[in-house]
């Protein structure tokens, strides 16, 4: 078999060969339309169900702020970190992952003690928490054929765990460009399926009587405030943009903002449209997921057929979720057991590459069987890890990197989002903390939820 000649990464002394996660995994080969399909799918997620849900603890002035706000400092952040990652390219220094970012523009320090760990950390428990509502859904569609079926949830969380294995074998992040492709699709058709549900529901003698009114009262409202809020940015968080941006073929100027474009344009429609319809149809009776609406003492409000597609494309979208969550966690395990010299699917790397991601996910679908209540964990992540990874490292990043003049627009404009978010990560990080301890009671090993 051919041996592939390592490409060369470009450090300030001069060419240096690279590891062989960046080479094997992060292929850059696509375009700007594959760029769009990953940033779709990391974005576009079943977590966004969650957004009606959100509006209760926010009422619907601030609820509209805060998604419109998200949405604003995202799309300007997301840029951000594109124009800083063609910046240093252009420089004969392309950088692949986060982790490099903070090497070269923070120090050494900052990507491997805080970036790297926090971004693994992040993405890992995102391919936990899919593998974990993956599992649901399979347990919905179940019941929902039979009803007194005796299946347990951790059951069908193996079976979503099973699927992840066989298709985490994919060599690259670019071998996902077609099955992201289909997520973008499915994205599209259960937001369209639960806003269509929703408006239904909401016009139907099955409407629940609608109040508005902000749930909680004194403290727990205003925790309950921030913790929205955290499941806002949660829900619009990335983590990855530089991977992604790193399977565009070269040149890349200008191509990671055709994709944002791409992706947002999904977004908007998704978001708000979701989050719109399940509010005015449940008020502040909208549950976690909005979808725990269209039951209503174990009956649907909705033909079972309907259901079972919106489920069912729910489902498949959120092993895509996965499978780009699971590059980062993949990049590592080819750097640690892979021979950059050795072609990539020499018997040399072919092995180590499939006994140490079959491994990986394994060890996510037991972590997702044991801790059926993920959800509460996953909020403190998206605290201390989508926030400082999406709003504040690339408002650091850029103004690191350019020195725009400190009586810019810009300048002051970066540095206080990044220290808003700062005060918003730490207080939805204790607002997290506080929720665990409340939910705590209910929290059991393989618990059937």
């Amino acid at each position: 078999m051919a041996v592939v000649p390592p490409i060369p990464e470009y450090a300030e002394n001069g060419p240096k060969e690279l590891d062989a996660g960046s080479l094997f995994v992060l292929k850059s080969r696509g375009s700007w339309l594959h760029c769009g399909y990953h940033l779709t799918t990391a974005i576009v997620a079943p977590a966004l169900l969650s957004l009606p849900f959100a509006f209760t603890l926010l009422g619907w002035i601030g609820g509209m702020i805060c998604l419109s706000m998200a949405a604003l400092v995202t799309f300007y952040s997301y840029n951000l970190l594109s124009l800083v990652l063609e910046h240093h390219a252009m420089l004969g220094k392309r950088q692949l992952r986060f982790r490099d970012m903070a090497r070269d523009i923070l120090g050494p320090g900052w990507g491997r003690y805080f970036v790297g760990p926090l971004q693994l950390g992040l993405c890992y428990g995102i391919v936990v928490a899919s593998t974990l509502l993956g599992g649901q859904s399979l347990k919905f569609i179940y019941l929902l054929s039979r009803p007194n079926g005796s299946m347990q949830l951790y059951q069908f969380i193996i079976i979503c765990g099973g699927l992840t294995l066989v298709m985490a074998q994919l060599p690259s992040f670019h071998s996902l460009r077609h099955i992201n492709l289909v997520s973008l699709i499915l994205c599209l058709i259960y937001c369209a399926c639960t806003t269509a549900g929703s408006i239904h529901i909401g016009h139907s003698n099955k409407a629940p009587e609608r109040d508005y009114s902000i749930t909680g009262v004194g403290i727990n409202r205003i925790f309950g405030i921030f913790n929205a809020i955290s499941i806002i940015a949660t829900t619009y968080g990335n983590g990855i943009i530089p991977e992604i941006q790193a399977t565009i073929a070269p040149p890349t100027t200008g191509k990671m903002l055709k994709g944002l474009l791409l992706c947002y344009s999904v977004v908007i429609s998704t978001f708000f449209s979701v989050a719109i319809s399940g509010y005015w149809a449940f008020g502040n009776q909208a549950q976690p997921s909005v979808l725990q609406n269209f039951m209503l003492d174990r009956m649907p409000l909705l033909p079972k057929w309907f259901l079972l597609i919106t489920y069912i494309f729910t489902f498949v979208q959120v092993s895509a979720v996965s499978l780009t969550y699971l590059q980062p966690t993949n990049v590592v395990l080819e750097k640690r057991f892979s021979d950059p010299k050795k072609g990539e699917f020499s018997i040399r790397n072919v092995v180590p590459r499939l006994i140490s991601r079959s491994l990986s996910v394994i060890i996510a679908t037991t972590l997702a069987a044991m801790l059926p209540f993920f959800g509460d964990i996953m909020a403190l992540f998206g605290a201390f890890g989508c926030i400082p990874l999406d709003f504040i490292l690339p408002m650091v990043f850029y103004n690191v990197t350019f020195k725009p003049s400190r009586k810019s627009i810009i300048f002051w404009g970066n540095t206080i989002i990044a220290l808003v978010s700062t005060v918003l990560s730490l207080i939805g990080a204790v607002a997290s903390v506080r929720q665990m301890v409340l939910d705590a009671k209910t929290y059991h090993l393989f618990a059937n939820m």
